[in-house]
């Protein structure tokens, strides 16, 4: 069985909540799962495990009809959690996402081909047209060693567009992992000069339209 890890009771939030209603899993499996629930013997732990997996594969199936037949107020409301749970939906979705990627590697379908033809449904069910096909791009690259003085001095000299996604994701993994990195102290700068940031942003737009404006005239 899969380690639960020593820490499995002290997690918190909606997702691990014993109260909540039966999903894909029940609330015995959800239990079982965090190691909550250890007295099973050998046979009725691979009763379980065998459940749990016939469960998560008809969920997979169910996509089908609920993507084809679910009315869109109620997909809707799916999608809309009340305020104080969106955090936990926002990272179910993220889980989600990581479980199809992790358990469809090896599948015969590339995990990329099978997001790319779901990202074309959705736009062609959003238009109501099979004519509306988009372009998805996805690529898997792993983030190696950055020239640490290079995006400092691109910081430095305001060439934000120069940094690439690599070099910003590592560099703020780097900043974070730093004895010298204060949070908070970073935070409330930030917060000060966000109003000026978002008067900037906004100016920009602005003179988008107006140039937009311009140019269809």
């Amino acid at each position: 069985m899969t380690d639960h890890g020593d820490d499995a009771d002290a997690r918190t939030g909606l997702a691990y909540s014993p109260d909540r209603g039966r999903g894909v899993l029940t609330p015995s499996d959800r239990e079982y799962l965090l190691g909550r629930k250890t007295d099973y013997t050998d046979h009725s732990e691979k009763q379980k495990r065998n459940r749990i997996r016939r469960r998560v594969r008809n969920a997979i199936l169910d996509f089908s009809i609920l993507f084809e037949h679910l009315e869109d107020r109620d997909r809707e409301t799916v999608f809309d959690p009340d305020d104080e749970d969106r955090d936990a939906y926002t990272r179910g979705i993220t889980d989600m996402l990581a479980f199809l990627h992790l358990g469809t590697m090896g599948y015969h379908t590339p995990f990329k081909d099978m997001l790319a033809q779901g990202v074309n449904a959705a736009e062609q069910e959003l238009t109501d047209s099979e004519y509306r096909m988009v372009t998805v791009d996805f690529n898997v690259e792993p983030v190696g060693q950055i020239d640490v003085d290079a995006v400092v001095d691109k910081l430095d000299a305001g060439e934000f567009t120069e940094l690439t996604d690599e070099e910003l994701r590592a560099f703020v993994r780097l900043l974070g992992e730093s004895d010298d990195f204060e949070a908070t102290a970073v935070r409330d700068d930030m917060k000060a000069q966000m109003a000026e940031f978002a008067e900037r942003v906004d100016a920009a737009v602005d003179r988008r339209e107006r140039r937009i404006e311009e140019l269809n005239d």
